[in-house]
């Protein structure tokens, strides 16, 4: 079946894909977009789920959707909404008006969003498909300002929508003029400026090296924060002269609740404050002796650079219109660094290591690159993830918070001599730096084992992409054998799923002694369950390390619990399997 609009743009072509999706029995969860979400009509099931009949005016429902379309017409490039189908991929159905719903909304919004309602039949069955333009201006619904992010609405601040839509008509606040001039410069700025730029000289850069050694308004001019009347712009006045309002707020406590050991905070340059905050902690991010036939010397609790980047990070992405300041909290050996503004250009939590580099100021952005504070390319979060992970820690804590503000936090310590000593024997040595490689082992170390489809979202890379990470990381040696091998009894014909090789598992040995207790095999065997939707005695011998007669016993034992059923009633035969119990089994 051919489903047309009357437009060609984004949104309805998405909508054309999803339909077509449905039509060929694909479930809601599988298809749904950022910009199409797929709901049944609200106020249709009765007691005990029950679809009730169909009306064509149903006010609780225009209320519910006009929130959804609301959030949709607030998010870049507008949205739709399929209206008629349930989470199950059940199609239920609407008989709603499309044009009274078109009016209802209307009014429910103050008269704020005209939105177009289309009537298809998919299945058999009709459905509404409901398209919200972009708003010109924030929409308001219920007291709340919401957009979407990845597939759910979330609420934002009307200062982060209007930026966002600034920037996307390509006007750059941080490349406007401000009421600064070169004589405002701050001569400790510029040196700061210099002394940036003369170590990236020392190790190498000679464009860095001739930067540093030019006159202060040729300096401005090449980082293009100066026009050619003398006057900054926004972002020369931040860097070079000073910050509306406190721009950072660094405060190092040994302890959560403990007394403040030491504090910086002002509004001078940002580029003092920046070398303010990297003078403190080079004094309290306290130095730790490494020592062994793999590594030696001293290294950091939390990795200097990767401090340095979540630092830089909450600076030159956070929003400058806020009056608050970007807040480090610095306790122990954790860092946490929170920043005004959300996320914006479609980065989330959960794609923000692989997403496309989106500043949300360019003309600072590019000045902080070229002064050599911040990688050009945009892989701040890369390398962050990378300099933790090489030190055994976890990979940071990215979200966004109410307010709303970002939020990461980097958890330190001592680093891992054992997740070190596996790094420094991988062949090719290049495979050390690989934050997929780094991704994948933090992973295994905590599930024992991952396949393709779990891998992704571990990743922020798409199936494609990641069948390939994982065959490059299958091709990687410790000392002379695999790192990963495919785990033995899966059927033929299902997705490959990988573990640790012998070779990996006796480097890790004290890393992995939580999933040989007893706690953590069970743990690794209900979920291997659940996600591959059966488990046999092979495969856990495999994954587990043990023999497949006890492998069978843990198996019974799980079954006796109901966790996991047989395949079979006599529990016998060659291809014997158990199956995941699920919440909704019946268990009589």
């Amino acid at each position: 079946m051919t489903f047309t609009f009357e437009h060609a743009d984004s949104v309805s072509q998405q909508v054309q894909r999803v339909l077509e999706a449905l039509q060929a029995g694909a479930a809601p969860r599988d298809i749904e977009r950022a910009q199409v979400d797929i709901k049944e009509e609200p106020g249709r099931r009765g007691p005990a789920g029950v679809v009730l009949a169909g009306r064509t005016e149903n006010d609780g429902a225009a209320r519910y959707l006009a929130g959804e379309l609301a959030c949709l017409a607030n998010t870049p490039g507008g949205g739709a909404l399929v209206v008629g189908v349930a989470d199950d991929g059940t199609r239920i159905g609407t008989e709603l008006s499309a044009d009274w719903l078109r009016h209802r909304i209307w009014e429910l919004t103050t008269r704020q969003l005209t939105i177009s309602a289309q009537m298809v039949q998919c299945s058999g069955v009709r459905l509404l498909v409901l398209v919200a333009p972009e708003a010109i201006e924030p929409i308001r619904y219920a007291g709340r300002l919401r957009w979407r992010l990845d597939d759910h609405c979330v609420d934002m601040d009307p200062t982060s929508w209007h930026v966002e839509a600034r920037r996307r008509a390509g006007i750059d606040w941080s490349a406007e003029p401000s009421e600064h001039t070169l004589d405002d410069v701050s001569a400790v700025a510029a040196e700061i400026a210099r002394r940036y730029l003369r170590a990236a000289s020392n190790a190498g850069d000679d464009a860095a090296a001739e930067l540093a050694e030019a006159t202060i308004a040729d300096l401005l001019r090449r980082l293009h924060v100066i026009d050619g009347r003398g006057r900054l712009s926004n972002a020369g006045s931040l860097l070079f002269v000073r910050t509306p309002d406190i721009g950072i707020d660094y405060l190092r406590r040994e302890v959560a609740g403990g007394d403040s050991i030491t504090r910086v905070r002002s509004n001078r340059a940002l580029l003092e404050q920046v070398a303010e905050v990297e003078m403190a902690t080079d004094v309290t991010n306290r130095i730790v002796h490494v020592g062994g036939s793999f590594a030696h010397g001293l290294l950091r609790a939390i990795p200097q650079r990767a401090l340095r980047e979540a630092v830089i990070n909450g600076i030159v992405h956070r929003d400058w219109l806020s009056r608050q300041p970007t807040l480090v909290d610095h306790i122990g050996d954790r860092l946490t660094v929170t920043s005004p503004g959300g996320f914006i250009g479609g980065i989330a939590a959960a794609n923000i290591i692989t997403h496309p580099a989106v500043p949300r100021y360019r003309s600072l952005a590019e000045a902080v690159a070229s002064l050599r504070l911040a990688e050009r390319e945009g892989i701040g979060i890369d390398r962050i993830v990378r300099d933790l992970l090489a030190r055994g820690h976890r990979a940071p804590d990215i979200a966004e918070i109410a307010g709303p503000y970002v939020r990461i936090t980097l958890a330190g310590g001592d680093p891992d001599a054992t997740v070190m000593a596996l790094l420094s024997s991988l062949q090719p040595p290049a495979a050390a730096s690989d934050v997929d490689m780094l991704l994948v082992i933090g992973h295994l170390l905590q599930t024992g084992w991952i396949d393709v489809e779990h891998a992704a979202p571990v990743i922020q890379r798409s199936r494609v992409e990641t069948e390939e990470a994982m065959s490059r990381i299958a091709a990687v040696t410790v000392d002379g054998d695999p790192v990963v091998v495919p785990i033995n009894g899966v059927p033929a014909g299902a997705p490959v799923a990988y573990r640790f090789s012998e070779r990996a598992r006796t480097v890790l040995d004290t890393k992995m002694a939580h999933l040989a207790t007893p706690d953590g095999r069970r743990a690794m065997i209900v979920s291997w369950a659940h996600a591959r939707s059966r488990v046999s005695s092979t495969e856990v011998a495999d994954f587990t390390g043990l023999s497949v007669p006890y492998a069978g016993t843990l198996l019974k034992a799980l079954a006796d619990e109901c966790l996991l059923r047989p395949s079979r009633a006599n529990r016998m035969g060659r291809g014997f399997y158990y199956l995941p119990v699920r919440d909704h089994d019946d268990h009589t």
